[in-house]
């Protein structure tokens, strides 16, 4: 009869690359935190930027924040810069359990695609969602140029 010694280290082997491959994704998706040691994404506030043939339209997703704590720049025609703070919400005197909701300072910067009209930038907060127009710098829109034959 062949007899086979049962080994339980390659299992933990197998357990420990599993860990170590969710802690580099969570870290990888997540700062080294903030002020108060709750980190925000790196990425935050998440954005959506797409274009159409007047505009740069973004979309920033923001809930829980109040606009006396919110700015938004445009810097050198085609830098956008969104800041702010988000205040923890939460109970005075109860025990946290679980807290997933980042909060604090954050500063979020994307480089359009086109230059922008700086002056008449739109901006308008609905349901916790900053929209964004940007209207294109009349340099950075297409022209058509005439071709003469000879």
């Amino acid at each position: 009869m062949l007899t086979m010694r049962w080994n339980q280290l390659p299992n933990l082997w197998n357990e420990m690359d599993r860990f170590q491959a969710e802690m580099n994704q969570l870290f990888g998706r997540y700062g080294a935190g903030n002020s108060n040691g709750r980190p925000l994404a790196v990425s935050y506030p998440p954005v959506n930027v797409w274009l159409d043939e007047e505009n740069v339209h973004i979309e920033a997703e923001l809930p829980g924040m109040e606009l006396d704590k919110m700015a938004i720049y445009v810097t050198q025609g085609n830098q956008l810069t969104i800041q702010g703070e988000r205040q923890p919400a939460g109970p005075a005197n109860g025990v946290w359990h679980r807290q997933e909701r980042g909060f604090g300072k954050f500063s979020r910067s994307v480089t359009l695609p086109i230059l922008v009209d700086a002056d008449k930038v739109e901006a308008r907060f609905e349901h916790g969602v900053l929209h964004i127009r940007l209207p294109k710098s009349e340099a950075a829109k297409p022209k058509r140029i005439a071709v003469k034959a000879e």
